[in-house]
């Protein structure tokens, strides 16, 4: 499932002795709530016994004698794609549940054409407290998007088709994003190939809001409006994003561009006439029309000039991450206030580091405000603090460190028989030293997974508290981790997903599980 780069928002093994509870406070705390929960001394609402269960699976998988074990594993020839308990195939066509102790298969749709099949999609969840026009409605679905141009609406637990909306014959879409999530979002098409003097719209983006699913508008991003220097173009938070050849980035208001430029409103299913043809909107041969034609330039909101787009917005009050443009400043990050776009103190971030990959920088998915800065032995966790008058302060909440030998003695011997010591300072990231590989976040349990490397392509998942940075434990995964390889993790509750591309293009797909090693409380019976 896609992504933009502009956001509005990759020695000896370590053993932990306890994590940040003792262990008879696990034990004791476990029982307790296991106890307290069967005797009914929760809250008699949904929400407090499933925060209570949550508490309790954290402990859980926090213990020592918990381990995750390899349970199932699955090659493929196509991508494979992960979303919320549910491990897709050859281009979503096949769908695995990993809820269960094993992966099961949920569903397999029948087999199709290159011209029919899904080029991305979105897994939409219904919203809680609202009435919905439909029942299938309330039941989680897939938003798919095929190569001809046909927007579906699949059921998550049996595929079956519930919706189809067909776009357009004019524009090749083949992306799906969110604008807001779970609410509103975009299906982007590629980019033209422009003929001088004739076309100038560069791509076409359609926004819906899903469940009930409503078309909002159809819209180009054109030259002659925008300006010719202008790459790319995206809808995120309601605000269209701009980018452009010199490293510019351009917000405009989607609400703004909407109310002046839409020329008529569209419902999926009705009637329409459009340059004198008549049609069922939604419906193929006809389709979406352009129903929003913006023909002027709309009002500027805000402007940042940036290193390869590179634009994120987050935290509270608002910032922006940008690397600026000049030379001398690659490698860093400066952390800017949108309000003003003065640069808060401390705000220049940069990671000194001797490796192959550069460090990355994004705002903390846990909607906290704070900022994550991950380089190959450094983790740094920044918060903005607003105690220092006007200007904001970028403060350092905790940081997880590698444990390495950074300088290493180096032996020679001389034509003359002269034995010869020198000291040099590794690679950060050297396949024979701890390196931070992924760093996911686990929002239910609220527990950071580090994936870091070690020697001979083992690797680990270090779980770390995701308040205090407190290590917890390690997971040693049972496949090695070839560094040469595409490698994307998740993890989810009580199930691990590791997914892994080769270079002959073949993808793997490893699922641990959570399980419970009782030998050692055995042998102290």
């Amino acid at each position: 499932m896609s992504s933009d780069a502009a956001g509005i928002q990759t020695p000896a093994k370590r053993t932990v002795k306890h994590g940040p509870y003792p262990a008879s406070e696990k034990k004791r705390s476990v029982c307790h709530s296991l106890s307290s929960r069967s005797i009914g001394l929760f809250k008699n609402d949904p929400g407090a016994l499933y925060r209570e269960n949550l508490t309790v699976l954290r402990r859980l998988v926090c213990q020592d004698t918990t381990t995750f074990r390899n349970v199932w594993t699955k090659r493929s020839k196509s991508p494979i794609e992960y979303e919320k308990g549910r491990i897709y195939f050859e281009n979503y066509r096949c769908c695995y549940s990993s809820i269960a102790l094993k992966p099961e298969l949920l569903y397999e749709l029948p087999k199709c054409s290159k011209l029919e099949k899904i080029e991305d999609a979105l897994l939409c969840e219904c919203p809680l407290g609202e009435t919905l026009p439909r029942s299938s409605d309330h039941k989680p679905c897939l938003l798919a998007l095929t190569a001809n141009n046909w927007l579906y609406r699949l059921s998550a637990q049996t595929g079956a088709l519930l919706e189809s909306v067909y776009l357009s014959s004019q524009y090749k879409f083949r992306y799906l994003e969110w604008d807001v999530p779970q609410e509103t979002m975009v299906i982007k098409s590629v980019q033209k190939k422009l003929v001088p003097m004739t076309r100038h719209a560069l791509l076409c983006l359609a926004v819906f809001r899903v469940l009930p699913l409503t078309l909002l508008g159809m819209l180009e991003i054109n030259k002659r409006v925008f300006g010719k220097s202008v790459v790319d173009a995206m809808i995120s938070h309601g605000l269209l994003i701009v980018t452009h050849s010199m490293g510019l980035v351009r917000l405009y208001s989607l609400e703004h561009i909407t109310e002046q430029f839409m020329l008529k409103k569209l419902v999926l299913g009705e009637k329409s006439e459009w340059n004198g043809t008549t049609g069922l909107v939604g419906e193929a041969p006809f389709g979406i029309p352009l129903n929003i034609q913006i023909k002027d330039c709309p009002p500027l909101l805000f402007e940042v000039s940036c290193l390869e787009n590179a634009f994120q917005i987050g935290g509270f009050p608002y910032h922006y991450i940008i690397t600026p443009k000049q030379k001398r400043q690659k490698g860093s990050y400066h952390i800017c206030s949108l309000k003003d776009n003065k640069l808060a103190k401390n705000g220049v971030q940069f990671m000194e580091c001797c490796s192959l990959e550069s460090d990355w920088i994004y705002f903390h998915p846990d909607d906290s405000g704070r900022i994550v800065h991950v380089g190959p032995n450094q983790i740094n966790v920044l918060k903005v603090d607003e105690a220092q008058g006007s200007q904001c302060q970028v403060v350092q909440d905790f940081a997880i460190a590698a444990k390495r030998e950074n300088n290493v003695n180096a032996v020679t011997v001389t034509a003359s028989g002269r034995v010869v010591k020198k000291r040099f300072k590794q690679l950060d990231d050297d396949p024979d030293q701890e390196t931070f590989r992924i760093v996911e976040y686990e929002g239910e349990l609220d527990l950071l997974a580090v994936i870091q490397t070690e020697t001979e392509g083992k690797a680990l998942i270090g779980l770390y508290d995701n308040q205090t940075g407190a290590v917890i434990k390690d997971i040693a995964l049972a496949e090695s981790w070839d560094v040469t390889y595409s490698q994307v993790l998740f993890f989810e509750r009580d199930t691990i997903v590791h997914i892994e591309q080769e270079l002959n293009s073949n993808f793997n797909c490893y699922v641990y599980k959570m399980t419970r090693d009782t030998t050692d409380e055995k042998e102290q019976q």
